[in-house]
């Protein structure tokens, strides 16, 4: 199996080469083509990979270009994580916010929208590269904001499109460390989470036939054990009911977190960048010792991870630290698509059941309201009750060889689903915005989103990064691509 990676000179490839050289994913790929627009950072990664030590698994040979569409012809799977201006574009993202007094994250509220409209333009010139010269091809897709760049590229590519994202999947796994229940490889049958991309529940934790989550969330000394824990007090845990992803922390205690983020001396984008810019070159000459330098500034940049979030000296971890998240969500993802085992994961796909699963019956439905409405033949049912069925959403899925299937949920409580469908509505209008350069959907975008909740605010947020990000201004200008 021939495997290209656009964005082939990121940070974390490395990753990705060394799960596919050591353990169950050794022999999946035979061959690794990295693709990036920047030569310089091409050469900085294959000389970490170079100097990466000997795995259990043969090594792959590497290939490295800037030709996209030369590479592609005969990829059978192609991962997707660019970054369009680079971190220099992510510190542009966070600080127009931070400057107008909002939240600054890269992901979460006005930088992700920011992020998502100069992102999905070149990820779907990407989708259109692969339709042309490799339509058998799957796209993984962990180019952030993830569940909006996959929903833009669904049109051009259909099912073959999967996102992902390791912050869902690691919090089941936290959470039943925590709660010592044993979770069955490639197996989810007792959880239950719903949500979109970065902003999502867990609220079934089952062992035994029986949801042991009530009880983890009112033990308070096992919640302080791992980082979705300690996130969030106890007590609100208990009443909420259900665990958070991490990304909920910027809306529960969004003002904390903004607090926090403007007394820190420099943004995450800062950090990050800086660090790379001093890295990249350094990598590129320092063979053989490359992949030493690489490691070093891994564990520090997962050290800073989320810092607004935890107190003067509290450190992640060491799990957390090791690395080994959504490479693994991946490459368990195209293991599947190749044909070699059905797994479970929590993907980001289309909110739409397969046909032969009977909604009100399923066990994922368990709830104390209502039952579902009954199916109407021929009309998809959704995974997640409440929302639309053909929105992109976060959730368990079985993934075979004819792609990722969404398991059903449990209908989401009133707080949960009116966020959920705010921010899924945030989503469509900037996807909109971005695929057909409206920039009044722009403008609605930023206004609706719950961080930001303000006409006037998104108005000078559209304004700032238009000055930030001139393609933007002439994207909008012309009326689209």
């Amino acid at each position: 199996m021939r495997l290209l990676i656009a964005g082939g000179g990121g940070f974390r490839v490395p990753l990705i080469y060394r799960a596919l050289t050591s353990g169950r994913f050794s022999g999946l790929v035979t061959e690794v083509v990295l693709y990036d627009v920047d030569p310089a950072r091409l050469r900085a990664v294959t000389a970490v990979l170079a100097g990466m030590p000997a795995g259990p698994g043969a090594r792959l040979p590497v290939h490295a270009t800037t030709d996209l569409a030369g590479a592609l012809p005969g990829t059978t799977m192609v991962f997707a994580a660019i970054r369009p201006g680079g971190t220099a574009g992510r510190i542009a993202d966070e600080k127009v916010a931070q400057g107008l007094g909002l939240l600054g994250q890269e992901t979460t509220g006005a930088g992700g929208i920011s992020y998502a409209l100069r992102t999905i333009p070149p990820m779907l010139d990407l989708a259109r590269l692969i339709r042309e010269h490799c339509p058998d091809a799957w796209l993984i897709n962990f180019t952030n904001p993830a569940g909006m760049v996959t929903e833009a590229l669904l049109p051009v590519l259909g099912h073959r499109v999967i996102g992902i994202c390791d912050s869902a999947g690691g919090l089941v796994q936290r959470a039943a460390g925590a709660a010592r229940v044993p979770l069955a490889e490639g197996w989810l049958g007792g959880v239950g989470y719903y949500g979109l991309n970065h902003l999502g529940w867990l609220y079934r934790l089952e062992s035994g036939g029986r949801d042991v989550l009530p009880d983890l969330l009112a033990n308070a000394p096992a919640l302080q054990s791992f980082e979705e824990g300690r996130l969030f007090p106890q007590p609100f845990l208990a009443r909420l009911g259900m665990l958070p992803n991490e990304y909920l922390y910027y809306y529960y205690r969004r003002d904390a977190a903004r607090q926090a983020m403007q007394a820190m001396a420099q943004t995450r984008g800062e950090a990050i960048h800086n660090q790379q810019q001093e890295l990249y070159p350094r990598l590129a000459a320092a063979a053989p010792d490359a992949y030493r330098l690489w490691e070093e500034a891994r564990r520090s940049r997962e050290e800073g991870y989320l810092a607004e979030a935890r107190g003067a000296g509290e450190q992640r971890n060491e799990d957390d630290l090791a690395g080994g998240g959504y490479e693994r969500v991946a490459l368990a993802a195209m293991k599947a698509l190749a044909g070699r085992g059905d797994t479970q994961l929590i993907l980001n796909t289309r909110n739409a059941l397969p046909p032969a699963v009977e909604p009100a019956a399923a066990a994922g439905r368990k709830t104390s309201g209502p039952l579902p409405a009954p199916a109407i033949p021929g009309v998809p049912q959704p995974a997640i009750p409440g929302l639309a069925a053909d929105a992109v959403v976060e959730v368990p899925c079985t993934v075979t060889a004819a792609g990722a299937s969404p398991l059903p949920q449990r209908e989401p409580g009133d707080p949960q689903l009116e966020l959920l469908r705010q921010v899924k509505d945030v989503e469509r209008f900037s996807v909109l915005a971005a695929t057909s350069g409206d920039r009044e959907a722009a403008q609605q975008a930023f206004a609706r989103h719950p961080l930001v909740a303000s006409p006037d605010l998104a108005t000078r947020l559209l304004a700032g990064y238009e000055e930030a990000f001139p393609a933007l201004g002439k994207m909008f200008a012309g009326g689209g691509r």
